[in-house]
């Protein structure tokens, strides 16, 4: 394991040039101490997790020091906002501090979110607060445990600085990890603004560097458009089928490598509603939950668009009509064995969407209906899981459909198929009001719920001893919390 000074640094988006980011210093937080860190995050850095409660440590992520061989650089792009062309956008108030290779290779930027004011900034003050930067960090490292495509969250670096939003809050830093930070929104900044030099450079740079198997076909950048495709195609049926909702899926939020992006009104769906919104700015409902697949198209095609001068429009939307046809196929794969089921039939696509529907009507807990099922013999489990239905009828006759489709799948004991159950139908996910009760005590100094609820997310799958309460459907007041973009 590794100390802190210990990092090797290879700093290959930076070297690209002035064109593509500009060199800006973190402006430092008042006072900074650490709030929550992640051991696992830090793993892929080989860091000794101990470090964390380092006086080094926040002084490094709350902006007071920095690595000699850390080039930070806020990146430029433009993307598609709720629909409309912005053309430039940028980090407005996170810095890529650099790029770090561990032991087996890998390299992860170094992205520090809260960093202060940017060329980008658009008037803003470029800095976050502890509340959004708490909801980040957990939703990052949750995600990441369930199975799903995430950049991560190394820790959360609070201070007594103060931002003012809707009203004063505390300034917070929170240190984020991927293998890159590139999105739609750089190949459409370089495309819009007729830079085609800087835009077959970034081409090649991610070409390079991300999707170097794509070398070895006929043309190198449809083979990576189409892998960008699947892999987005893949990540939005994995929302889908854990009901997680991104809530501002712009171009500028969307990577270049497929993995959920930029948090920020996000919402884990309690009681199964297709139509949710999560952010309480979206008055039309442009990412409401349902609505996330077909906007997964719609930011594919705006990418697709920018990459026309690399490929050609036939093959761009010969690409662009693997979307829907991959993202039933993976959604449906997933759906199936939430179900507990290990063949595929044809009428299973039927037998899920009924089962939502009926739950659609009656508010069912999406999360706990799934975990319920696998408890116990299919018989006995839709026995008790019935009186949660308003439509007993409805769900009586999809039951027998269930059970029966059940006995035709007919694999292993019913111990296997709770075993096999359990481990893809999470006990724990991040529900807004959890989220909410660690904030408000780490508002007050109390980081204790941050680090604890943080814990128990980290094994979603898992029943952890006294922490049932973790597991339970939310009160009334936890079902209604607006979520905004302001952070």
């Amino acid at each position: 394991m590794k100390a802190l000074d210990e990092l090797t640094f290879d700093n290959r988006f930076a070297r690209l040039g002035d064109a593509f980011s500009t060199h800006v210093l973190p402006e430092p937080l008042d006072e900074p101490r650490l709030v929550v860190a992640s051991d696992a995050a830090m793993a892929l850095l080989d860091l000794d997790p101990t470090v964390a409660e380092t006086p080094v440590f926040a002084e490094l992520f709350g902006g007071h020091k920095l690595w000699a061989e850390a080039e930070p650089r806020a990146m430029v792009y433009s993307g598609h906002q709720f629909g409309s062309y912005n053309p430039q956008l940028g980090d407005g108030r996170g810095l890529l501090l650099g790029e770090v290779y561990n032991a087996v290779g890998e390299h992860w930027d170094l992205h520090l979110k809260g960093a202060g004011q940017t060329p980008y900034s658009r008037m803003g003050d470029g800095r976050a607060v502890l509340r959004s930067s708490i909801r980040e960090f957990l939703a990052s490292e949750a995600l990441h445990a369930l199975g799903i495509p995430s950049s991560r969250a190394l820790c959360v670096i609070g201070s007594s600085t103060p931002v003012w939003r809707e009203k004063q809050e505390r300034g917070a830093m929170v240190l984020r990890l991927a293998r890159s930070h590139i999105r739609f929104g750089h190949f459409e900044y370089f495309y819009y603004t007729k830079k085609p030099e800087q835009q077959a450079e970034l081409a090649e740079h991610v070409l390079n560097l991300h999707y170097p198997e794509c070398r070895e076909q006929p043309e190198p950048y449809l083979a990576m458009f189409r892998e960008i495709v699947e892999r987005n195609a893949e990540l939005i049926a994995k929302w889908q089928a854990y009901g997680f909702c991104h809530g501002v899926m712009n171009t500028d939020n969307m990577s270049i490598l497929g993995i959920t992006f930029d948090f920020g009104p996000f919402a884990f769906l309690d009681d199964f509603d297709a139509h949710f919104i999560c952010n309480h700015s979206d008055h039309e409902g442009r990412y409401s939950f349902s609505n996330q697949v077909p906007i997964g198209q719609w930011n594919l095609s705006a990418l697709a668009q920018a990459l026309t001068p690399f490929i050609s429009v036939d093959a761009l939307k010969e690409a662009l009509g693997l979307y829907l046809p991959l993202y039933q196929a993976h959604y449906l794969d997933l759906m199936r064995r939430r179900l507990g089921l290990t063949t595929a039939e044809d009428d299973d696509q039927k037998l899920v969407e009924r089962l939502l529907k009926l739950m659609q009507n009656s508010g069912v807990d999406y999360t706990l209906f799934f975990r319920r099922l696998g408890d116990e013999s299919a018989a006995l489990a839709v026995t008790r899981l019935r009186d949660d239905f308003v439509d007993r009828a409805g769900f009586d006759a999809w039951a027998e459909l269930y059970k029966a489709r059940v006995e035709r799948d007919g694999d292993g004991t019913e111990e296997q198929r709770r075993a096999r159950m359990h481990a893809v139908n999470p006990l724990y996910i991040l529900r807004n009001y959890l989220a909410q009760n660690a904030i408000t005590a780490a508002e007050s100094g109390d980081y204790s719920e941050v680090r604890r609820l943080h814990e128990v997310l980290s094994k979603p799958f898992e029943e952890q001893a006294g922490m049932e309460q973790y597991a339970q459907r939310p009160p009334d007041w936890g079902k209604h919390l607006e979520i905004s973009c302001s952070s």
